[in-house]
């Protein structure tokens, strides 16, 4: 199975989050056919390693999608599909990279598609407690083929209720509606002190308002916020709690407030042999490399710290087409993403690297990627 095949077949095997057990049937055997022992693990993670060595680097991709069914489709170098880019892509190539390298006697490679990602991370939290930390780590999310992601912003969801007793309108009383918006207003109030000075995305706290709900059953109004924020470094679970408490205080509005999930933020350090061997597996593929830093939360947040090893995260493709209907990765740039995996993988082992010959297409596709970084600086670093 070639490559492209490999990530046209993962594509069409559509795996929205929690129906995702055809594609990871899919990956499995296509890893088998690869020469990986593969299977599927009891949370349904597929999992297959190549190579037997004591010494390991996991390859850790998502296999779930959101949801919206593109058509499987390829025009000129472009191939469609829901995940392409977010992440079947990155996951694809994770698998044929680490069944192109060589592999030393001392080393393993494992490579998981995990499930749930786009959800509760249901895969990536069962890693964390039930795999056993490896020497590195790489998380499948599009950085683009010529550069790495070293962090990650935190979330944290809130769930702001509002219960009173109803009244008329013309009563004068503050409506369960008015307290809401009044939290939700100092709560954008004390972010902004927090923010000022901050001119970077990736250091400032980002609240927004996902969703808004308002029900009576004619004795108790209820009003309903869903926020999320985006977190910084340095801004972890307990400070917001404290500032949700303030801005209480300072309103005299006591909403019922509720966590339903909290992902801390992550950065790696870049000098580590595993940022050294992608920078020079980009050099080697012809490329300049850059750093970049997402504002997203990726797995990258909770394996990095549990297995409290380097990681980072990369994979060819364009960012800011996941999610979307428009969904596609160039086949050129998902070739060049194998490439500089599969020399990345040898360095690490301690492989030398061997000449790899530029064609002209491949110049083409750098110089379309040097340009997206230039026009796109702020998603560098």
């Amino acid at each position: 199975m070639d490559s492209v095949s490999l990530l046209t077949g993962l594509l069409q095997h559509f795996s929205p989050t929690g129906q995702e057990s055809g594609a990871v049937t899919f990956l499995v055997n296509a890893m088998q056919q690869l020469g990986f022992q593969a299977h599927v693990d009891p949370i349904g993670n597929a999992v297959g390693t190549i190579g037997t060595g004591s010494q390991e680097i996991v390859l850790l991709g998502h296999i779930d999608t959101v949801s919206g069914e593109i058509r499987i489709r390829q025009e000129n170098d472009s191939l469609y599909g829901r995940g392409a880019v977010d992440a079947k892509g990155p996951l694809a190539s994770f698998v044929a990279a680490a069944a192109q390298a060589q592999i030393s006697p001392d080393w393993r490679i494992t490579v998981i598609g995990a499930v749930g990602e786009e959800g509760d991370s249901r895969g990536a939290r069962y890693l964390c407690e039930n795999y056993p930390s490896p020497v590195m780590t790489v998380i499948g999310e599009p950085s683009g083929w010529n550069a790495i992601t070293l962090g990650y912003k935190g979330s944290i969801w809130a769930r702001v209720s509002v219960h009173q007793p109803a009244s008329h309108t013309a009563s004068g009383a503050t409506s369960a509606c008015d307290q809401a918006v009044m939290f939700w207003n100092q709560l954008t109030n004390e972010i902004a002190a927090i923010n000022e000075g901050k001119s970077r995305l990736f250091d400032r706290l980002s609240p927004s308002i996902r969703t808004m709900d308002f029900k009576s059953d004619g004795f108790t109004d209820h009003a309903i916020l869903n926020l999320n924020v985006r977190l910084p470094q340095g801004i972890d679970l307990q400070t917001m709690q404290a500032l949700m408490d303030v801005c209480k205080e300072k309103t005299g509005v006591s909403p019922e407030i509720e966590i339903p999930d909290y992902m801390p933020a992550y950065l790696g350090d870049k000098n580590t042999p595993l940022v050294r061997a992608f920078l020079a597996g980009i050099r080697a593929a012809g490329g300049t490399p850059g750093f970049k830093l997402k504002t997203g939360t990726a797995d990258l947040n909770l394996v990095a710290p549990a297995w409290n090893c380097p990681a980072i995260a990369y994979g060819a493709g364009d960012s800011t087409l996941d999610h979307t209907a428009n969904e596609h990765i160039e086949i050129p740039e998902y070739l060049l993403g194998i490439q500089v995996l599969k020399a990345a993988l040898e360095k690490i082992q301690g492989i030398a690297a061997r000449s790899v010959e530029v064609s002209p297409e491949t110049e083409q596709t750098i110089a379309i990627a040097k340009k997206c970084a230039k026009d796109k600086p702020d998603k560098f670093w």
